[in-house]
């Protein structure tokens, strides 16, 4: 009734695409994303920090392996990204939730992460499904978004008083988010206006 299980080469052939060292790895940095929320609630920060120099460290690596052997796989190219988001927006909303991030700021940068995430599922659904490579603005935000919470969890692991730099990292992260937040929509929007053309 159920049909004949696959065989066991293929078994074995799918575990090899999928489970291989660069998802191993994006799957590690993923377990790693309660470790940090931990640390931070504990008050840990300067071993918070170590742990998003982990991840980041296990991000480079993963990316560099799959490329170099030509390990790449649909479930990386989704567990990948998946794992720094989560790391990423789970280290935000903790740290607005001890009140050393502003909470104007926090609800900006999750706000713009689930704009894209729904504007993909939606494309993804009513257009052709396509890779869609992440605009350079959005590279930018990422990279300014990961500078910000770096230095916040290494001065508060050094027990350093917020200065000006804070409040710098901190328009910077609000600009580009919604620099790269209006982009999505713009391409959101034009994908799914020359979908309705083509019905």
């Amino acid at each position: 009734m159920f049909g004949e299980p696959p065989p066991a080469g293929r078994l074995l052939q799918v575990s090899t695409l999928e489970l291989n060292l660069p998802n191993l790895i994006s799957l590690a940095r993923l377990l790693l994303v309660p470790v940090a929320i931990w640390l931070i609630i504990s008050g840990r920060y300067g071993a918070a920090f170590w742990v998003l120099v982990a991840a980041g460290i296990s991000d480079a690596l993963d990316g560099f392996i799959a490329k170099r052997f030509d390990q790449r796989t649909r479930a990386g190219a989704l567990l990948d990204p998946a794992a720094d988001k989560a790391m990423l927006v789970s280290v935000y909303v903790t740290l607005g939730m001890a009140h050393q991030l502003w909470t104007w700021l926090v609800i900006l940068v999750v706000f713009r992460d689930v704009l894209i995430v729904v504007g993909f599922l939606l494309t993804q659904a009513v257009a052709v499904p396509k890779r869609h490579d992440p605009l350079y603005i959005s590279k930018i935000n990422t990279g300014m978004q990961i500078t910000l919470v770096g230095f916040v969890l290494a001065r508060l692991g050094l027990d350093a008083v917020p200065g000006w730099l804070d409040l710098a990292l901190s328009l910077a992260v609000a600009a580009t988010t919604l620099a790269s937040g209006l982009a999505y929509l713009v391409r959101w929007t034009r994908i799914l206006a020359r979908s309705e053309q083509t019905l």
